[in-house]
């Protein structure tokens, strides 16, 4: 069996960190990651920089990252201002990503959910023209910290309206951490029913990515996002701590058969300078603790 991995760290991962990495560290990183075997690599978000200051300057990350082969690059966007900087930093993935619930989409978003889905549709159709593959992100899925439990007949009906408009990919997200492999399961298995590939973007807030990830493998789940070193969270939801660590996922996973195409010691390499460069440890187990077995071994 093979899967897909996106490491997310350059986005999701520095957009939570007090440390602001320079543009040409965030670079390095994106294009670290791609030389590790990485397949996608979420670079960079469009957005208002004055709201998210991490992610100021992301086309000239994008200008400065080193192009690998075999790997994609893609960006955030949340409207059609921040596509049209997609097109004009030359990317050819877009990621579009909203909250199911109303309370985290505006505060998120400053914007309803139907604004999002229309938006989102919008983006869609434009990007089929131009050949810009799309993936649809639904935030908070599995639980909004504002709203509490989500109806996953919700998230399953917005899932339906964006997919009918052709978006390539779905990814169903775990925001706040709060999912358990039996619910990640369901929702995964039903939302197949639509037609193109689903995965899952999920959070470690309460140690149970890496459960929840063999979860929507079991169910079918083909795309997996990760973040180098478990870095992460999002601003604008509370106690929302660091995405699933890529090191820990990739662990689990090559143990357990599933290929990846990534090499896991040349990612443990990136993990540890990562650390370096925000001056801190990070949360991810693997980088520390080593692969095994060690080659030497």
């Amino acid at each position: 069996m093979r899967v897909t991995v996106c490491d997310v760290g350059p986005r999701d991962g520095l957009q939570n960190e007090a440390t602001h990495l320079a543009r040409g560290v965030r670079a390095e990183l994106v294009s670290s990651l791609a030389r590790c075997g990485l397949p996608r690599v979420e670079a960079v978000s469009f957005v208002d920089p004055r709201r998210v200051p991490q992610m100021g300057g992301a086309e000239e990350v994008v200008a400065a990252a080193e192009v690998v082969p075999g790997a994609t690059y893609s960006g955030l966007v949340l409207n059609e201002k921040g596509y049209e900087r997609l097109l004009g930093a030359g990317l050819e993935e877009a990621h579009i990503a909203f909250a199911c619930t109303e309370t985290f989409n505006r505060r998120n978003q400053n914007a309803s959910v139907e604004e999002s889905i229309q938006a989102a549709a919008r983006i869609t159709r434009r990007a089929r023209v131009d050949g810009v593959r799309t993936t649809v992100t639904i935030a908070a899925a599995f639980g909004c910290p504002f709203e509490g439990e989500v109806d996953p007949a919700r998230v399953l009906d917005i899932a339906n309206r964006v997919v009918a408009e052709g978006t390539d990919e779905l990814l169903l997200a775990d925001t706040i951490g709060v999912g358990v492999p039996g619910e990640v399961r369901r929702l995964v298995g039903e939302a197949l029913r639509f037609g193109v590939p689903v995965g899952v973007h999920l959070h470690d807030t309460r140690h149970t990515a890496v459960a929840n990830a063999f979860a929507a493998l079991e169910a079918g789940a083909t795309v997996f996002d990760a973040a180098v070193g478990g870095i992460g969270g999002c601003p604008f939801a509370p106690r929302a701590t660091g995405n699933v660590c890529t090191e820990d996922l990739l662990y689990a996973f090559h143990r357990e058969g599933v290929e990846t195409g990534i090499d896991l010691d040349a990612l443990i390499e990136v993990a540890e300078w990562l650390s370096t460069q925000l001056g801190r440890t990070l949360p991810g187990r693997v980088y520390r603790a080593g692969n095994w077995p060690r080659k030497s071994e």
